[in-house]
């Protein structure tokens, strides 16, 4: 399994796991065992709340109790436009390189190389399986997007070389960041999907730990 795949189905079981119930065989377990409606029927234990005892489920009753954590348009646009400002990520640290001076420049450039391009990899997929409904707007300016580097920024990246390049590097991608960490909380607060809210929960976890790290390099 490739990363992109791993990392989706760490998303997609995390949530899953989260939303359902216990189903177990339908059998008895003693006199204390849960206890089937009928012989060779099957059982759902929903655990009790703190001091109460686990309940007894049909498998209908369990699936109207489970979550529903169906994407919604939050969920959508956080992936969208993550992807594409993931996307810069990875043109801005494939300049380190070739232009960096500072090896702890190329190292950190390389770990975000390496963590996000899985990551959109993921949240294609993600998209594949909830594609949008019909009629919901995709249209975004990319540039509006928190963090995003403008096209002028990029192209002095492009030009700059040794400790102008770390420099401008570690203050443009610690924006960058910024802003990915901002998207992550607005898909917290107002998305529905468990998968997202495990991506978004990463990105916010893995890159303020980045940005801690580039600002004490700067």
């Amino acid at each position: 399994m490739d990363m992109a795949n791993a990392l989706l189905g760490r998303f997609l079981g995390a949530a899953l796991a989260a939303s359902l119930l216990l189903p177990l065989a339908g059998c008895t377990s003693g006199d204390d065992g849960p206890r089937a409606a009928g012989a060779g029927s099957p059982v759902v234990v929903a655990p009790g709340r703190p001091g109460e005892d686990a309940r007894t489920l049909s498998p209908g009753e369990a699936a109207k109790r489970r979550p529903d954590d169906s994407p919604n348009a939050a969920d959508r646009a956080y992936v969208r436009h993550m992807i594409e400002h993931h996307r810069q990520a990875l043109t801005m640290s494939g300049l380190a390189p070739e232009r960096a001076s500072s090896d702890g420049v190329k190292r950190l450039a390389e770990r975000i190389a390496a963590a996000q391009g899985p990551e959109i990899g993921a949240m294609e997929k993600w998209q594949a399986r909830y594609p949008a409904p019909a009629g919901e707007s995709g249209g975004h300016d990319h540039g509006a997007m928190p963090g995003m580097a403008t096209e002028q920024q990029l192209r002095e990246l492009t030009d700059a070389r040794g400790g102008d390049f770390d420099r401008l590097f570690l203050r443009l991608m610690t924006a960058h960041h910024e802003g990915a960490v901002t998207m992550a909380g607005e898909a917290l607060a107002q998305g529905n999907n468990g998968a997202v809210e495990e991506m978004a929960n990463e990105v916010v976890a893995v890159q303020s730990a980045e940005i801690h790290r580039m600002r004490s390099m700067g």
